[in-house]
C-alpha cells in the first residue's frame, strides 16, 4: 500500500480583496498555477491578480483537507481574516 500524500489547505487573496480557499499537496506549485492564468488556474481567480498567498496549513489526508475546506468556506469573512492574522484556529 502506497503512503498517502500530505495535504494542505490554503487561502489566496485577490487584488479586489476576495478570498479563495483550496486544497493541494503542493502549495507553491498550486499558487504558481493560479498566478499563471493557465488552464490549470481556478476560473474564479483568472483576471483577479495580483494574487497573494494569504494562508496555508498542513491538514493531513485528502479527506481531512476537503472537510476543512468545506468548513472554512462556511465561515464568515471576519473569521477567515482572523485565521489569516493568527488570531483563531
Amino acid at each position: 500500500m502506497a503512503t498517502e500524500s500530505v495535504w494542505f489547505l490554503y487561502m489566496v487573496r485577490c487584488a479586489n480583496g476576495h478570498l479563495y480557499i483550496g486544497v493541494t499537496t503542493d502549495v507553491a506549485r498550486r499558487f504558481n498555477e493560479h498566478q499563471s492564468n493557465s488552464a490549470k488556474s481556478a476560473k474564479f481567480l483568472r483576471g483577479k491578480g495580483p494574487l497573494s498567498l494569504a494562508y496555508s496549513e498542513t491538514v493531513g489526508t485528502r479527506s481531512e483537507a476537503l472537510k476543512r475546506e468545506i468548513a472554512l468556506k462556511k465561515w464568515p469573512r471576519v473569521k477567515k481574516l482572523a485565521l489569516i492574522a493568527g488570531e483563531s484556529a
